[in-house]
């Protein structure tokens, strides 16, 4: 399971890549999404490279994600009450689920999109790629430290 984050704006975009940021559901600068590893996912992210930045996440992350920026429809957060009314009574055994592809966000109520702040410290570079020293495009397990200072 991948993590997607939006880093850059909508001003002087192109129109394909803005529909393809659009199809992955990052309409706004730090916002989030998980992606599964299948080609046509692949080939969205290599194209919106120069406004994203994405990599493979872990489960201590995902949790941390879940119990604090994951919303319900009507802009309530997830609680662990919500949590025990589903089939998964944890943050924990969701993200797990999750990483594991057997369930998606929707299917428990969860809106897609998680609305994480700007990282503390910033970017590096927000015009260059992760691999010359900036932030752009695939990093790996490096996207969790990028995470965990944007939870």
């Amino acid at each position: 399971m991948l993590v997607a984050v939006r880093v850059r704006g909508r001003t002087g975009i192109k129109g394909d890549i803005s529909d393809t940021l659009d199809m992955l559901r990052l309409t706004r600068i730090n916002h989030a999404v998980l992606v599964p590893e299948t080609p046509s996912f692949m080939g969205m992210l290599r194209k919106a490279k120069d406004y994203i930045t994405w990599g493979e996440i872990d489960p201590e992350t995902l949790e941390q994600i879940l119990e604090k920026r994951a919303m319900l429809p009507g802009r309530e957060k997830v609680t662990p009450d919500y949590l025990k009314t589903t089939e998964y009574q944890s943050a924990q055994k969701l993200a797990q689920a999750l990483l594991e592809e057997k369930i998606h966000l929707e299917e428990v109520g969860i809106k897609p999109v998680f609305r994480l702040h700007p990282p503390r410290k910033g970017y590096k570079d927000s015009k260059k790629a992760f691999n010359e020293g900036g932030t752009l495009g695939y990093r790996g397990e490096e996207i969790n430290t990028l995470i965990k200072r944007m939870v």
